[in-house]
């Protein structure tokens, strides 16, 4: 899997925007706010259908303008394609795949695969659940690119049931729970598939991250736990794989224990929507106990096990995007990520200087310098 050119049309500071990645190796060089992190924003949205910087599309629309256009060339198994996003609310966004619409988010996903490595990401420990989730399901739909289908309707499922709850607040008649039951069917259809799919992905990245968390830290066992608004807390290493009946069964079952909670607060208590996951080091908290270096540690060897499990599960290497990342690590952590990289996946980094980059590394790097959201190579 490899991207051959990027073209981008009034996408954030960049009104008109051609790059040729003719090298395994990229350097985007640049001060900040010139447009460095918006080009790996714009091939992640390629790989994703999603950015991971916005709450809405037309945020990436350049200032005074209606649209804008991602277009990526890319070489996969050895063929070529063409894949474009063209967003242009409020109309819905079109996908194309050599020039064909695609409907579907899963037509679309799994042309081009990324894994994104950024300043924010160090932050995964010590953020909010939803950036855990996030993580999480972006990192599985790189793998089942079906995946964000079902999470897409899952959220809608919850959204709809969420408003019949509030529209009926503290209103609990016969009609209402009728209405309910309906829509628990499929919520718990859905939202236990979903439950199944985490579980499943973390088990396997489990087994590798312990592995490469023990190459930087000899002493420490990285361990992590699902805490399950169904099952409550699942240690990842346990030798426990719930069925997707039984992970079903147990939704009905606090879904029903809950129904009344729900009623009084209007909104869904059970499900995916409100899972977490926590880390641990020697048993202890990360998020309590782990120094900003241990933590840093921890997100490092997650993110070069996605890679891994990637190139495992789809038999191609994704295109890793390293936004600014080097500056925030030590010397040991550094020198483990880039030697971790190999020289066969392509890698777009992004950068303020070529200072933290040995001269045997920049050696066959192609060096772009992004000013005012020009590019010159």
């Amino acid at each position: 899997m490899f991207l051959n050119n990027l073209q981008l049309t009034n996408f954030r500071n960049y009104r008109d925007c051609s790059i040729d990645f003719d090298s395994i190796k990229t350097l985007v060089v640049g001060e900040n706010a010139q447009g460095k992190t918006n080009i790996l924003e714009a091939v992640y949205y390629l790989s994703h259908n999603d950015s991971y910087r916005i709450q809405k599309d037309s945020e990436l629309i350049l200032w005074g303008e209606s649209f804008c256009k991602i277009k990526g060339d890319i070489t996969k198994y050895e063929m070529d394609l063409s894949l474009e996003v063209i967003i242009n609310p409020p109309s819905k966004k079109i996908l194309k795949v050599n020039d064909i619409k695609k409907t579907k988010s899963s037509d679309f996903l799994g042309n081009i695969v990324s894994v994104n490595f950024c300043v924010d990401d160090l932050l995964l420990i010590r953020g909010v659940p939803q950036d855990r989730r996030k993580w999480i399901d972006s990192s599985i739909s790189s793998i089942y690119p079906a995946y964000k289908d079902r999470l897409d309707k899952y959220n809608k499922i919850r959204n709809h049931r969420n408003n019949i709850l509030k529209d009926n607040k503290a209103n609990s008649n016969s009609s209402l729970i009728k209405t309910l039951d309906a829509f628990d069917e499929q919520l718990i259809i859905t939202g236990s598939n979903i439950i199944y799919l985490r579980l499943k992905y973390l088990k396997e990245i489990d087994s590798i991250a312990k592995e490469k968390h023990k190459i930087i830290a000899e002493s420490e066992n990285l361990s992590m736990v699902y805490q399950s608004s169904v099952f409550e807390d699942i240690d990842i290493s346990d030798d426990k794989n719930f069925s997707i009946e039984e992970i079903s069964k147990r939704f009905e079952e606090k879904l029903s224990e809950r129904k009344q909670e729900e009623l009084i607060r209007a909104q869904t208590l059970v499900g995916p929507h409100r899972d977490d996951l926590k880390f641990f080091i020697n048993g202890f908290d990360a998020l309590s106990f782990a120094s900003q270096g241990q933590q840093r540690t921890i997100v490092l060897s997650l993110k070069l096990s996605e890679l891994d499990i990637i190139k495992e599960k789809i038999d191609e290497k994704p295109v890793l995007l390293l936004d600014d990342v080097l500056a925030e690590l030590d010397k040991t952590r550094q020198n483990f990520l880039l030697k971790s990289i190999g020289s066969d996946i392509q890698t777009i980094i992004t950068s303020v200087d070529i200072l933290s980059f040995e001269k045997e590394f920049l050696k066959d790097v192609k060096i772009y310098k992004v000013k005012d959201g020009k590019i010159d190579g």
